[in-house]
């Protein structure tokens, strides 16, 4: 049991450093506004992982059948991270300012984790094929399974908490200039997975449907 545990967790620490939309928004926010506002994003993060991990491994069958569920998903992620995008690119100078946050924050930046990791198809398709993957060629028994994934997500909380604390540690070196070219940094990096989420999951599709 130890080495699907620590394989696991691996896998967890691995899977946080992909520099993906999540990563960005959470070494942002956790310079911007302190390690809180970073570790509330964490907890949305892990609470959309531990949903994703729970529905690879008891199979998706217990979900209600929507015609168009998943096409709706992906157009209401694409809007979301082009939104988040466009808002990190033009909003500017910030004002290097690290307020104490209220309940209202706390559920800001939990929806704000959450919704950056469930709402891009990827994540969940990465779960699945990990499971996938340790079920069919490592053959782990269903204890196995659930300590495999168990830990990978021990591991995605650990990275994720890390990379808030130690970015939050480093606030006094990202000067205005900084911290603007970072936020556009940001931004580019939202854009650029809306287009993939368009592209793979809208666009593509719908040029197979059409026999373009």
């Amino acid at each position: 049991m130890f080495l699907p545990i620590l394989f696991g967790f691996l896998v967890g620490v691995a899977l946080c450093l992909t520099f993906g939309t999540v990563f960005f928004a959470l070494i942002q926010n956790s310079v911007d506004n302190g390690f809180r506002s970073g570790l509330k994003i964490v907890l949305g993060v892990i609470t959309g992982d531990t949903l994703f991990v729970l529905a690879a491994l008891l199979g998706t069958a217990f979900l209600p059948k929507i015609d168009g569920f998943e096409t709706l998903m992906a157009l209401v992620g694409v809007l979301f991270l082009t939104a988040m995008g466009l808002v990190n690119i033009f909003k500017g100078t910030p004002r290097l300012a690290y307020p104490k946050t209220s309940f209202g924050n706390f559920v800001y930046y939990f929806t704000t984790g959450f919704f950056l990791n469930a709402l891009n198809p990827v994540n969940f398709v990465s779960w699945v094929a990990i499971v996938a993957y340790i079920r069919s060629h490592l053959h782990y028994s269903v204890g196995q399974q659930y300590a495999f994934m168990a830990a990978s997500l021990v591991g995605v909380f650990v990275t994720e908490t890390a990379l808030a604390y130690y970015a939050n540690r480093l606030k006094r070196f990202f000067t205005p200039r900084v911290v603007t070219i970072f936020n556009r940094t940001t931004g580019v990096v939202f854009l650029l997975g809306a287009i993939n989420i368009a592209y793979s999951r809208l666009l593509e599709p719908l040029s197979k449907a059409m026999n373009w």
